[in-house]
């Protein structure tokens, strides 16, 4: 099976005249600090750098407090702000750019998921997670497209802040090429198709 590539989409125009890009942002979130690396809380960050890997955007710019790539009118970004105050970092792009916020996409962390599982949703509430609490606040919206990624519930008697902090186990590392994969094909739906018809594939 072919591996899916990022599209290289194009400028939409106004009557003919003159072209005007329609940027679309996709907001990886995680914490910075190399504690946080390949921790499961950091599901949104490592699927964002394995995003611009594929497409070979190289070092990121010092940019909307954060790690922040161009490429074409698709725009990437890690917010350093860490979790709980992500907020900052993607209303820096979103006003700098113009944005609407249906076409903004932030990938995250989803303990209520089975580990891996996808779920792409056009809007909604926080669901009890912090950094995307955040967004929505300094947004001002809910209509924000979220693509979630699941961690695999809380087990018994552990604390939720140390599973989601938790590191990947090897388990879950040797299924991370899979999922990021998975992840690739997921963006790249909701870059190409109607929200509803991308929910469809992905769901």
């Amino acid at each position: 099976m072919r591996r899916a590539r990022l599209p290289k989409r194009k400028s939409s125009s106004l009557s003919g005249v003159e072209d005007v890009k329609i940027f679309k942002l996709i907001a990886g979130l995680g914490n910075p600090g190399q504690e946080y690396a390949f921790t499961r809380h950091n599901m949104g960050w490592l699927a964002v750098d394995h995003l611009v890997a594929r497409l070979g955007l190289g070092e990121p710019q010092s940019k909307f407090r954060g790690q922040f790539w161009k490429s074409r009118d698709i725009l990437f970004l890690k917010p350093l702000t860490y979790m709980n105050l992500s907020g900052f970092a993607v209303h820096d792009a979103y006003d700098f750019y113009k944005l609407e916020p249906e076409n903004i996409l932030i990938i995250y962390d989803d303990l209520a998921l089975p580990f891996g599982k996808l779920r792409l949703r056009a809007k909604g509430s926080a669901g009890g997670h912090n950094g995307l609490a955040s967004i929505i606040g300094a947004l001002n919206t809910l209509n924000i497209p979220r693509l979630r990624i699941g961690l695999g519930g809380n087990p018994e008697h552990v604390d939720m802040k140390d599973r989601v902090l938790g590191h990947l186990n090897s388990q879950e590392r040797d299924a991370l090429p899979a999922i990021l994969d998975n992840i690739e094909n997921a963006v790249k739906a909701w870059l190409e198709l109607d929200i509803q018809k991308a929910m469809s594939a992905i769901n």
